[in-house]
């Protein structure tokens, strides 16, 4: 059976830590501070992505945005009220 080069790049631990770094930043973003954090989460998702932690990167990256839209609609909602 012949190798078949790949074009995606292994897995590194620097990924999986910027990935798992990714959805920290999602949470802190949902609890504390959604623009702040909400943008580390998806820059640390994508580099963890980018670095070869494929769909957990990518994963993390959309949990960012979807956690600082949710806390900014929670927080819209509190100062409307």
């Amino acid at each position: 059976m012949a190798d078949v080069p790949t074009t995606a790049r292994p897995r590194s631990n620097a990924a999986r830590i910027l990935t798992i770094v990714g959805f920290v930043f999602a949470v802190l973003a949902l609890l504390l501070n959604p623009i702040i954090f909400g943008v580390l989460g998806v820059i640390a998702g994508i580099v963890g992505a980018v670095l070869g932690d494929k769909p957990l990167g990518w994963y993390a990256a959309a949990a960012s945005v979807v956690a600082a839209i949710i806390s900014l609609v929670i927080i819209g909602a509190l100062i409307n009220n």
